[in-house]
């Protein structure tokens, strides 16, 4: 990862607006990363992440400016709530859960890159598979005690004739193949038999794995369409092409140097008491310590290390303040920001400079059903107007106030079109949008009288 945090807060930009502080914070932290990684590994060792703590109402971009930084760079991403750890029942190693996560979301990640570089080879092995399936319909599948045992088989010596008939044969198919004429054609391929699952104190077990990998897999014969078991034949051809000890490997390596972790709702657990509820949530805090200090979780994959992943925590604290936390957290997160609620201009830039705008995800739903919206200026205007004033009378929920008026706005279009009717072009401006929002402004404007 070479980008500066100049292209960095560019990225950014292109899905957030405003928190230019956060923004910068977050870029430092990742290009520091890449800084520590060229270093000498003597001195490397002792550099460990600055830690961030923003803070700031929801909806104003805390969680999104975490996640998009963890998919601008592949790292391993898992976001979690501080607030799950109080639950009923909750016991202290339960935190470990956090690095669990972690580790699977790299080893996600880490076999989708690598069942991209075998992709090309995979596709060419399943191909194989349909021709051959092709060419012998009738063919048993393998009885599981002969592969238990090994034995394999023996097919009777064909005539040189019949073999080229064959040889023949299945160059004609490749080549509908290639050609996409026998996409509907339909083919018994054999699949393996997913094991029934029963919940054992909430966990999903698998029944008949006791024996793990030493009985071979049970299959069962599908009837399907080749475009639809090459997809099943592809991802079974990667499975046996992927290294899955290195991948593994390389998974456990990268959450531990490039791992983000995001704990929500950090101020949740901010006591200002001795007594009561608060106990609870320091109890919280000291157990989140550890983990955020840098400790070794035991996980199915090996020992996992925390000393290096990136922690991101995020609260309002409305009501709590960051003193409020335990002084040992606060000091584990040295870097703070501050995020500001949104104005109009940010509700306005929002839904015309992002690359993900409610206006583009509607124009694309709609289209769906031959309705073509057009959004007038006018329009924008006014729902960053009642975005705004709608936060302010009632709850600040940030950028999510405008997913509510999206839909009360254009609630009748959603409901009346169908893919049956033709093409219909809709201009959405600021009459149309006062129209449908007159609900909402009504009784927005009647709260701020009420005492």
């Amino acid at each position: 990862m070479e980008l500066t945090p100049k292209q960095i807060v560019s990225e950014l930009n292109r899905y957030i607006i405003g928190q230019d502080e956060a923004k910068r914070a977050v870029a430092v932290a990742l290009r520091n990363r890449y800084r520590r990684s060229q270093l000498p590994e003597e001195i490397r060792n002792e550099i460990v992440p600055k830690n961030i703590l923003m803070i700031g109402p929801t909806g104003v971009g805390k969680t999104e400016i975490a996640r998009r930084l963890a998919k601008l760079v592949d790292a391993p991403f898992v976001k979690v709530e501080a607030t799950k750890f109080t639950e009923v029942g909750y016991v202290g190693r339960d935190v470990e859960s956090i690095v669990r996560d972690l580790v699977e979301a790299s080893v996600r990640l880490c076999k989708e890159q690598a069942a991209q570089k075998v992709k090309t080879r995979a596709e060419v092995l399943a191909d194989e598979r349909i021709v051959d399936i092709l060419l012998h319909p009738n063919r048993k599948p393998q009885n599981p005690i002969d592969v238990l045992l090994g034995n394999k088989p023996k097919t009777p010596e064909l005539p040189d004739s019949e073999k080229a008939e064959i040889s023949s044969r299945g160059e004609d198919l490749r080549r509908q193949l290639r050609e996409g004429k026998l996409e509907n054609a339909e083919i018994e391929i054999e699949v393996e038999d997913s094991p029934q699952e029963v919940e054992i104190n909430g966990s999903m077990v698998a029944i008949g794995t006791i024996m793990g990998d030493m009985m071979p897999k049970r299959t069962k014969m599908r009837r399907m369409k080749v475009a639809d078991a090459r997809k099943l034949l592809i991802a079974e051809e990667e499975s046996k092409l992927i290294d899955m000890d290195a991948v593994k490997e390389e998974a456990v390596r990268r959450a531990e140097q490039d791992g983000i972790v995001f704990i929500d709702e950090i101020d949740k657990v901010a006591g200002r008491s001795n007594n009561g509820p608060d106990v609870s949530r320091e109890g919280v805090q000291r157990d989140i310590l550890p983990i955020v200090e840098g400790s070794t979780v035991n996980t199915k994959y090996g020992p996992v290390r925390t000393d290096y992943m990136l922690f991101i925590a995020a609260g309002a604290f409305h009501v709590a303040k960051v003193a409020d936390l335990i002084p040992e957290l606060q000091g584990r997160f040295p870097v703070r920001v501050n995020l500001h609620p949104l104005t109009k201009d940010d509700f306005k830039a929002i839904l015309s400079q992002t690359d993900n705008a409610l206006t583009r995800q509607y124009q694309a739903l709609l289209g769906v059903d031959h309705v073509h919206l057009t959004f007038d200026d006018s329009a924008l205007d006014v729902l960053a107007d009642v975005a705004q004033s709608e936060n302010e009378a009632k709850e600040d929920i940030g950028a999510r106030r405008l997913h509510t008026l999206f839909e009360k706005m254009l609630e009748d279009i959603s409901f009346n079109a169908a893919g049956d009717m033709p093409d219909v072009n809709v201009t959405i401006n600021g009459d149309y949008v006062r129209e449908h929002l007159t609900e909402s402004v009504a009784s927005m404007d009647i709260r701020r009288f009420i005492l």
